[in-house]
């Protein structure tokens, strides 16, 4: 670790704090906690939590970029689809975790373009640091539609619009699971200062069942499984009366998620652009994510009675809504505007980059099933 930036005292001193926390956590719990409630603290802990402070997470400055942080064109095109969608729904569109709000920007920048405004763009975000900074850039950027943004502390007991959500699933805690070839629960204890890996046998439920499910993927094999993603769709489906769901994310399906060759599972940290295999290094300062199981996905909104509407590449759903065109407004003699644009989709739509690995699934009920966005190069049969 020793070749990453070095953080501050300041930042040292908070992730002290929360290590603290989430040692006084573990003793209270007899000594030992699974992984998830490690990583629902280090990443949601109030006040302390990677999402819940003030650190700075998005673009150059940050940990990691998304998509929307990219390019303008990103979100131009995900307007496209929802200017389809909008009008089928009552009217308002649902942003999950909103990040910087250059989505929301871009999302009603384009729909202005196109004569399509939501009724009400409403964000629900965890991260009251996040939030902020997202009231003062759409404020600053359109003013002119800062009356139909709002903020919502909590999900509608109704949802009827769209709702949207840009790599949201892989941010929500997971179990880990060590197959010794016997699947164990791993979790986490205290190590002298530190934290260190303890697994224990799986009780009972839901986990239990999921696992047994997946077989055994192999001797001495690690690997996540996500019953949050299953519970926000479940919870989604409950409240949607009329609309879609359009979800972004990176990940596979589960015969590629489980495979005998990936056998060190998927989570990863993401701290100053860099990618960390120890998800106790600096608690509060790194992000943590693991990869999206679409099978499972699909099969929870499936089960809750959604309409699986398709299942496909990043690249080839922006394809579909026509980013190469949107690429075309922009003069290419304009050279400081087009190269880092035209760099962006390039990285967007490449199978090398974010292309295959990211993919989009969307649900729907009471809407058209022929969505712009998924009509080519559908991949439902891999799930």
């Amino acid at each position: 670790m020793s070749t990453l930036p070095q953080p501050s005292q300041d930042a040292l001193a908070h992730s002290e704090r929360l290590c603290r926390q989430i040692r006084s956590h573990i003793e209270a719990a007899g000594g030992w906690i699974p992984f998830s409630e490690y990583m629902q603290l280090a990443l949601y802990a109030p006040g302390l939590g990677y999402y819940a402070a003030g650190s700075h997470k998005l673009g150059s400055a940050g940990d990691f970029t998304t998509a929307p942080e990219m390019t303008p064109l990103f979100g131009a095109a995900i307007a496209r689809q929802l200017a389809e969608l909008l009008p089928q729904t009552g009217g308002t569109i649902y942003e999950f975790g909103a990040g910087s709000g250059r989505l929301a920007i871009d999302i009603l920048r384009e729909l202005a373009t196109l004569d399509a405004l939501p009724q009400r763009y409403a964000i629900l975000d965890l991260s009251p640091d996040l939030i902020e900074r997202q009231r003062a850039a759409i404020a600053a950027a359109l003013p002119e539609f800062a009356d139909r943004v709002l903020w919502l502390d909590r999900l509608p007991e109704r949802l009827d619009g769209v709702i949207i959500g840009n790599e949201v699933l892989d941010a929500m805690p997971c179990e880990l699971l060590h197959w010794t070839p016997a699947p164990q629960r791993r979790g986490v204890r205290l190590a002298d200062e530190g934290f260190a890996w303890e697994d224990r046998p799986l009780a009972d439920g839901e986990l239990t069942e999921r696992v047994a499910a997946l077989g055994t993927p192999g001797d001495d094999y690690v690997s996540e499984l996500n019953l949050n993603n299953l519970a926000f769709i479940r919870t989604l489906a409950a409240r949607l009366e009329r609309g879609a769901i359009l979800l972004l994310d990176y990940g596979f399906p589960q015969g590629e998620y489980y495979h005998p060759q990936r056998h060190m599972g998927t989570l990863i940290g993401h701290y100053r652009h860099h990618t960390v295999d120890d998800p106790f290094f600096l608690p509060g300062l790194m992000d943590l994510t693991c990869h999206v199981d679409f099978s499972a996905v699909a099969e929870a909104g499936i089960d809750a009675g959604l309409d699986l509407i398709g299942y496909t590449t990043q690249a080839q759903f922006l394809i579909n809504l026509g980013i190469t065109g949107l690429l075309e407004r922009i003069d290419p003699t304009d050279t400081r505007q087009w190269i880092p644009q035209a760099s962006a989709v390039q990285k967007l739509l490449s199978p090398a980059e974010m292309g295959e690995l990211f993919k989009v699934i969307g649900f729907g009920r009471g809407v058209s099933i022929e969505w712009q966005g998924l009509l080519d190069g559908d991949r439902c049969r891999t799930l």
